[in-house]
């Protein structure tokens, strides 16, 4: 029997529930030359800011076992550039779900930033990293507060009227399903989770720290079971669709997080390992959905 690897995300329909996690595959063209970009789900560009920026000093990434950190810093050439160059040339050569990774240091940012996505006919979903620093609001990131995260999620919906907007959430809280919660209620059409955790490696040698910027965001197949615990907590809490990410590395890493409760599964570091990993996944998924008796993969989503 012919499986349906086929999902709806948001009112989007996609042929399968696998995305490349933003940060993790530049803008989709980079890899264009080397593999059919059309297999996959959706792509979930590289976060962008209102103006361009050139990202933290080197050296940026550490590695870890199992994982890695990194500190890149949202280097990107600026909202404009995205709407107007990148989007533009991915859409002629890829017919999926292309999601616009919107990032920000006020609501004013945000808020500008997403207006300019919503408006663009080549993006699909708007992805919306409350994860970074408010400079408003003592530096902490709005992803951590649930009244700030709250704020970000009102702003964005008040000017994104046509297009899914999903807050991707940070796993560096207390209690993610408070936070989770806040946006639902300030209207976000879904959530994804979760963004790096934060780490650090030392250089012994040196005395001092691996990363220019000390720490960064600790990403990779160790943080596996942490992000499935917070995908099935959020997703039993709230009633809007979950994008799972988080140390995603196999087919089977996909089907749990979607027996999690998540109805599409990003794919992160790993893309950096093996930047085909995701046209792998996609391959090896009805071979594993014949071996489990599935279907039709929106079966399985919240099955556990």
């Amino acid at each position: 029997m012919v499986k349906d690897l086929s999902i709806n995300l948001g009112g989007l329909h996609l042929k399968n529930p696998v995305i490349p996690a933003s940060g993790t595959f530049g803008f989709g063209l980079e890899l264009a030359p080397d593999m059919d970009l059309n297999v996959l789900g959706g792509i979930s560009l590289k976060g962008t800011t209102r103006d361009a920026r050139y990202g933290n000093p080197t050296p940026r990434i550490a590695e870890c076992r199992s994982g890695m950190i990194n500190s890149v810093g949202l280097q990107n050439p600026g909202i404009d550039a995205l709407i107007n160059q990148k989007v533009p040339a991915l859409r002629k050569i890829y017919n999926g779900c292309i999601i616009a990774n919107i990032s920000g240091f006020s609501v004013d940012e945000y808020r500008e930033c997403c207006e300019k996505a919503d408006a663009s006919s080549g993006i699909d979903l708007i992805e919306v990293n409350v994860s970074c620093p408010n400079v408003h609001g003592g530096g902490l990131a709005f992803g951590t507060s649930a009244h700030a995260a709250a704020e970000v999620t009102a702003a964005v919906k008040a000017v994104a009227t046509h297009k899914p907007v999903f807050i991707k959430l940070s796993p560096n809280v207390t209690d993610i399903v408070e936070i989770a919660r806040a946006c639902e209620d300030a209207g976000a059409d879904g959530l994804t989770l979760v963004n790096t955790f934060l780490g650090m490696r030392i250089d012994i040698a040196r005395r001092r720290p691996v990363l220019a910027n000390t720490m960064g965001g600790f990403s990779g197949a160790a943080v596996f079971p942490i992000a499935l615990r917070m995908v099935y907590q959020v997703s039993h809490a709230c009633r809007i669709p979950v994008m799972g990410c988080g140390g995603v590395t196999s087919a089977r890493d996909v089907v749990e997080m979607m027996m999690a409760g998540a109805t599409a599964v990003q794919v992160g570091a790993e893309n950096l390992r093996n930047p085909f990993v995701c046209p792998e996944i996609i391959e090896a998924l009805p071979s594993l959905m014949e071996e489990l008796r599935i279907d039709n993969l929106k079966d399985i989503i919240g099955t556990v």
